[in-house]
């Protein structure tokens, strides 16, 4: 890192800590990505990291941004910038040198922070450290402009009242996201997705959730969220923690969402979600039958965890959680070693058997010898 600010001017005076670093240092709070702002234009950027033999990487070059990677560490180096337009997803900006124009231009007052390397020194323009220390989400100038800039920061608003905010959110930023939520329909569902999972990932998202749908901001992307998918987050939450499992923002959607795997798959797809993420939302959303450690062995341990700790089986959660989940110890080689013929019938009666061994509760040894030969004889 100091080889990193030494390349961009600290002695100077061009570069400065920004945003959440900033925020999270004066919490006390692990960041876990590190933003520079600087007052060169991200061409000299380049010029003066490589020169210090430090990697440059054009991520964003054409709105300022340049990837550093020095000494095992990834930094964003940003340099000043203002907003010439603004669609509500993207900007034209300009590069300036001015700071006050640069932070005016970001969401969140205490997201609005620069801190002087050499010194410490907090350059606040906005009220951010006031906010801070009152725990209060507060939009820079008039919510409505930073919402026009971006129509993500309905989202962020919530989020980071869910992360940071004490009380009752501000008021005037609370009503203008509440009037400005159909914005959300022009985002990618990309961006909706990940902000929203970020949301749900926090420790204690019911309330902020709750208050989010009381204030119609689903309605225009998520309309399947209702007062009883709040009710069962709340209560998923709860059982998480008495538990100790830790959450997950895939589960916690699910509880948002009817249990409906329909519905689940409509909307992992409207979302764009991962594949991964999109069989796990739809698995929550599927009725089981049989056991807990049937269900743990078909659907794997995280599924069968979701599916128990959504209707709060604390009983089946435990159990599932230190089951070790046994392979059928039988392959379809060996049942044509004791006779079988080779063709379907290997398949029909290795399943059947899998079937009768799960049903019995997975038993071992002369257990499953007897199982064996019962299939065996049937087939």
């Amino acid at each position: 890192m100091a080889r990193l600010l030494s390349a961009l001017g600290e002695e100077e005076g061009a570069v400065r800590f920004v945003g959440g670093c900033v925020r999270d240092q004066l919490l006390g709070l692990d960041s876990a990505d590190i933003d520079l702002a600087t007052t060169h234009d991200p061409h000299e950027v380049v010029r003066r990291l490589e020169a210090k033999g430090i990697k440059a990487i054009p991520t964003g070059i054409e709105h300022g941004t340049i990837t550093a990677v020095s000494d095992h560490t990834v930094v964003e180096v940003t340099t000043l910038r203002s907003d010439v337009s603004t669609d509500g997803r993207r900007a034209t900006v300009a590069f300036t040198d001015d700071w006050k124009e640069d932070a005016a231009r970001r969401d969140f007052t205490f997201n609005a922070l620069f801190a002087d390397p050499l010194t410490g020194e907090i350059s606040d323009y906005f009220g951010g450290l006031d906010d801070l220390e009152a725990r209060r989400v507060r939009f820079i100038g008039t919510p409505e402009a930073r919402i026009e800039e971006d129509h993500l920061r309905i989202l962020r608003f919530f989020r980071f009242h869910a992360r940071f905010g004490e009380g009752e959110p501000d008021a005037e930023g609370l009503e203008a996201c509440a009037r400005k939520a159909n914005n959300l329909m022009a985002l990618s569902r990309e961006r909706i997705a990940d902000e929203l999972l970020k949301l749900l990932a926090l420790p204690r998202p019911g309330d902020t959730v709750a208050l989010m749908h009381d204030k119609g901001i689903f309605t225009p992307v998520l309309p399947e969220i209702d007062a009883d998918g709040v009710g069962r987050l709340k209560a998923l939450v709860w059982t998480e923690a008495e538990t100790n499992l830790d959450p997950h923002p895939i589960r916690r959607l699910a509880a948002l969402l009817p249990a409906d795997p329909a519905i689940a798959r409509e909307v992992a797809g409207r979302l764009k979600l991962s594949k991964a993420q999109r069989q796990r939302l739809v698995l929550a959303a599927t009725a089981h039958e049989g056991t807990q450690r049937a269900l743990a062995y078909r659907r794997g341990r995280d599924a069968a965890l979701d599916a128990l700790a959504l209707v709060d089986d604390r009983v089946g959660m435990a159990d599932v959680a230190e089951w070790e989940i046994p392979v059928l110890p039988i392959k379809g080689g060996d049942l044509i070693e004791r006779g079988i013929k080779k063709g379907p019938q290997v398949a029909k009666t290795l399943r059947a058997l899998e079937e009768e061994w799960i049903r019995q509760g997975f038993p071992e040894g002369t257990g499953f010898n007897t199982l064996l030969q019962s299939a065996l004889d049937n087939s």
